[in-house]
């Protein structure tokens, strides 16, 4: 089980060894291989803030530096995967049982193959990573997992991703499906073309699918937090951009938002839910929302 304690409650600090046997001899291999370990990752970044064991030492130093400025990254990372828990019973009852987890991150308590199994049998699920270490991590974990893939490859790329036997010999595209980009989109940069990058995907989707975002967004936080926070993750392969509501909306060309449409992360049809419960709304400073595609958007693209 994950230690879901925030990294202050825990014991041992930045100095420790990599948490986890799995993650020990993954690293081996990553080294062997040339992989950068010394570089922070914001998977595993991400990973601590949820107090999970999957990361190293570079990564807890990096959020330790930040969080006494910034200490609401430990919050947006609790509401997001508070709202990916919900969103995906919430997608499972909508009769949904295939998904597209791009930038799935490290796997931790509470992951999508694990819920939507829980809510619908034979449910199954494409995670999508581009750091090797996460998908290395996720192989070990996932190993004998039936109905569950784990495929390396950069999210940016729709049709190498699309094309992927661990997408394509999974998933059927000619039925609804739901892509799922969970806090994935504050790490492509506007040169990137987020909103057709996302468009791309939607087009390969028949209607009747979905696709659920969550982003960062500066609700709260000041224009100095804003740069502190994106000056540390100026370090990892994967540099953090936040975005505007009105930016992150024009982030879903296409789609039909569910109601209650674009909103806070704990705003998104909230439950008694232990994480979103104990963060205030606008302290988690992320925004969530849940989009339908219907018959007409695919209709205007064929005609």
């Amino acid at each position: 089980m994950t230690d879901v304690r925030p990294p202050e409650a825990r014991s041992g600090g930045a100095q420790d060894e990599p948490h986890g046997r799995p993650l020990n001899r993954i690293a081996g291999d990553l080294y062997g291989r040339g992989v950068n370990m010394q570089c922070p990752s914001a998977a595993r970044m991400f990973d601590y803030c949820l107090g999970g064991t999957a990361n190293f030492a570079v990564d807890r130093q990096a959020v330790d530096r930040l969080l006494p400025e910034v200490p609401e990254i430990q919050v947006y990372a609790r509401a997001t995967r508070a709202f990916l828990c919900r969103v995906i019973r919430f997608l499972c009852d909508r009769g949904i049982d295939q998904f597209l987890d791009l930038g799935s991150g490290m796997p931790t308590v509470g992951n999508v193959h694990e819920i939507a199994g829980r809510r619908r049998a034979g449910a199954r699920v494409a995670y999508v990573d581009v750091e090797p270490e996460v998908v290395s991590h996720s192989k070990e974990l996932l190993r004998g997992t039936e109905g569950v893939t784990v495929t390396q490859a950069d999210m940016r790329e729709p049709e190498a991703v699309l094309a992927a036997p661990g997408v394509a010999g999974l998933l059927d595209f000619s039925r609804p499906i739901a892509v799922l980009a969970v806090s994935v989109l504050p790490y492509v940069p506007d040169a990137d073309d987020p909103a057709g990058i996302v468009r791309r995907y939607r087009d390969n989707c028949a209607p009747g699918s979905y696709l659920a975002v969550s982003h960062g967004a500066p609700l709260t936080m000041s224009v100095d937090q804003v740069r502190s926070s994106e000056y540390v993750y100026q370090s990892t392969h994967t540099p953090l951009a936040m975005r505007s509501p009105e930016r992150i909306r024009s982030l879903l060309p296409g789609y039909e938002l569910l109601e209650p449409g674009l909103v806070p992360l704990p705003e998104w049809r909230p439950e008694p839910d232990v994480n979103a419960a104990q963060d205030s709304t606008r302290s988690a400073n992320g925004l969530a929302a849940v989009g339908y595609l219907p018959h007409e958007v695919l209709d205007a693209r064929d005609g």
